[in-house]
């Protein structure tokens, strides 16, 4: 049985705004049970371990989802979230692909935490493919690939947009955008429409540009993973 390793971030702090932050309910709980449904294992973990900090924003009624409908009624679930991995704790060799959700908290920890940039890397040079939802896409931004380049260079991207960033009054606040960055990097990023499904692979990546496209990401990774 196939295992994946879902990374959250543990930042609860939305810069220095005094507002809370966290990970994306959606852009997890989606991924997570049609990865679960279809057979697969997964394991989580974050920076700190624990009970990753999940973004207010996204845990609302107007938010909701049937993924996310489904997490508030799945006790086992919210126990296992409660007790992910701390990070520095795990080795790839026991995971077949890595999967990061979304949200802002990402971006003021996950992108510049070294455990994190060595693992995505060490994935990499496995063969073994990493996917990233959303705001998640910014934890790429110091990851080399094997020819010492930025990972994204030359490969196709997306991610959460500029235009996504200024509908939800955040681009002033977020350390960097994380379009400018994926193409500051050499990726080749493409989008559609705001709050549109979209996702695109190429080679072992896969990226998604927002919490809607996380079931699209979820299953170009089980495809790729049964290629």
């Amino acid at each position: 049985m196939k295992n994946i390793l879902f990374v959250l971030t543990s930042n609860d702090s939305l810069g220095s705004t005094g507002h809370k932050t966290g990970f994306w309910v959606e852009e997890f709980a989606a991924p997570y049970y049609i990865l679960k449904d279809k057979g697969f294992e997964v394991t989580l973990a974050s920076p700190k371990g624990g009970q990753p900090p999940i973004d207010p924003t996204s845990d609302t009624e107007d938010a909701a989802t049937e993924a996310t409908k489904r997490f508030k009624n799945d006790q086992a679930t919210q126990q296992i979230l409660a007790h992910t991995h701390k990070l520095n704790s795990i080795s790839v060799n026991d995971y077949d692909a890595v999967f990061y959700p979304g949200g802002h908290g990402v971006l003021w920890d996950l992108v510049e935490d070294k455990t994190s940039i060595a693992l995505i890397e060490n994935f990499n040079k496995l063969n073994k493919p990493q996917a990233f939802v959303c705001h998640a896409p910014a934890v790429l931004k110091h990851v080399k690939g094997r020819d010492g380049k930025a990972l994204v260079n030359a490969k196709k991207v997306t991610g959460f947009t500029n235009e996504e960033e200024a509908a939800v009054q955040l681009t002033e606040i977020v350390p960097f955008l994380l379009e400018d960055m994926l193409k500051e990097n050499g990726g080749v990023y493409s989008k559609i429409g705001d709050w549109q499904p979209y996702a695109v692979e190429d080679g072992l990546l896969i990226t998604g540009q927002n919490p809607a496209s996380s079931s699209l990401v979820a299953e170009k990774l089980i495809a790729k993973l049964n290629a």
